[in-house]
């Protein structure tokens, strides 16, 4: 059987899954996300020799600490996946959930309702964990799921998945609710994203390369985001030090996340005296600056390093590092301006005492999330209160920002009569 007939097959299968799985019960649904949370725990030991395969291969290749550390799991990481199922089993769940209903002068009683979207293809390049936080955000809005992960973490992945369905399997859930494609073979994107005829929806999560791909390919609806260019812009009616611990949170808790601050903005007429308490403990945090020239001229002047004079295309740079731009501004209307020319529309921050300024950046800035004296690494369906998440959306369709289980749903209408005809 070739690639492609393998993934027709998974896609032929998780479209019977799908019919079975949009009429099953919210209580059939938790008792299957249970049992799939039994059976990571129980398969523990299946789990860790799997991941040792895939660290071992990651540490042949010279993948980094960081990025080995973030592939290895661990009896503790795996029962915090199973934790995490267990969380979303105790989530409301959307669907049939009436959105809104009424009644036409010809007695037909109109609802609208939230529905399952059918079939779900998760393409990822991340953590073995997505694999189950993707299945699970699935099965709760009963959709199937077909999965594909990172080269990376294959066998981790391939483990994690069997386990969930066997788990769920056992409490009711449909065959092939969850399947991934066994493979490390590039071609079998391209082949899930023309697959508009068993997939209803791609998700990417991943570098832009993978994400330019899929929607180069893609025959279905694609929800995405291709970078997380975020700011933070503080007022001239800032609390500095309120200030100070947003920009360096935003920017150093976890330097290499979409929701991570690349670009600090400042009014002219606190830049001076910010950087001044700044500069000590950006240094401290090893933040390389990339600086226009007010900004670099003050930096300077305290012997800041490393240092350089921000180029054009620095304000559009996703750094995913401990680097940032950093840039002076006049107003607040020239800050809403330069996150519209550079920004990715991701997540965009303002730190102010003004509640007036405060809603008037809130209600400008164009952005999937826009935050008031908080940071920018607040944007995860976790902090939401989403449980875990399928991933976090720019697009304006659909779904924006954090996707919990609400963005895995779509709608339909049930019209009520009782005789009526159109005249």
């Amino acid at each position: 059987m070739s690639l492609e007939e393998q993934i027709h097959q998974i896609g032929r299968q998780a479209r019977q899954a799908a019919r079975a799985l949009a009429v099953l019960s919210t209580g059939k649904k938790n008792a299957a996300l249970l049992g799939m949370a039994g059976s990571l725990v129980a398969r523990s030991a299946i789990l860790l020799e799997a991941n040792a395969r895939d660290v071992a291969g990651a540490e042949e290749h010279g993948l980094n600490k960081a990025a080995i550390d973030r592939l290895r799991l661990s009896e503790k990481r795996i029962a915090d996946m199973a934790d995490g199922i267990r969380q979303v089993a105790g989530l409301e769940d959307p669907v049939g959930h009436i959105i809104t209903e009424w009644t036409r002068p010809n007695g037909i009683r109109i609802s609208k309702i939230r529905t399952p979207i059918g079939v779900i293809g998760i393409i990822y390049e991340s953590r073995p964990n997505v694999t189950s936080d993707a299945a699970i955000l699935c099965i709760k809005t009963g959709n199937a799921v077909i999965l594909r992960g990172g080269s990376e973490s294959l066998h981790s992945n391939i483990a994690i998945a069997e386990a969930l369905q066997a788990g769920g399997s056992a409490c009711g859930l449909p065959e092939n609710s969850v399947q991934l494609i066994p493979t490390k073979d590039r071609e079998a994107v391209r082949h899930m994203a023309q697959m508009d005829k068993f997939i209803d929806l791609i998700v990417p999560r991943g570098g832009h390369s993978l994400i330019e791909t899929v929607v180069t390919h893609a025959r279905m609806p694609v929800i995405k985001h291709y970078h997380g260019v975020c700011h933070v812009y503080v007022d001239r009616e800032a609390d500095l030090d309120m200030a100070l611990r947003i920009a360096v949170n935003a920017k150093c808790q976890r330097p290499g996340v979409c929701n991570a601050m690349e670009t600090l903005l400042l009014h002219r007429d606190i830049a001076k005296n910010f950087l001044k308490k700044a500069a000590p403990v950006f240094r401290e945090n090893k933040i390389a600056i990339h600086a226009d020239e007010t900004s670099f001229s003050q930096l300077s002047t305290l012997n800041y390093e490393p240092l350089r004079a921000a180029q054009e295309a620095d304000w559009s740079t996703e750094y995913l590092d401990l680097v940032m731009s950093l840039r002076v501004v006049d107003s607040l209307g020239d800050a809403v301006e330069h996150l519209e020319k550079y920004g990715s529309h991701h997540s965009d921050a303002i730190v102010t005492g003004n509640a007036t300024t405060a809603e008037q950046f809130l209600h400008e800035v164009d952005s999937a999330t826009v935050y008031w004296n908080a940071s920018t690494r607040f944007t995860d369906g976790g902090e939401f209160g989403f449980g875990a998440e399928i991933g976090i959306s720019t697009d304006k369709l659909h779904a924006r920002g954090p996707m919990g289980l609400e963005e895995l749903t779509t709608y339909k209408y049930l019209l009520r009569g009782d005789g009526q005809i159109r005249e």
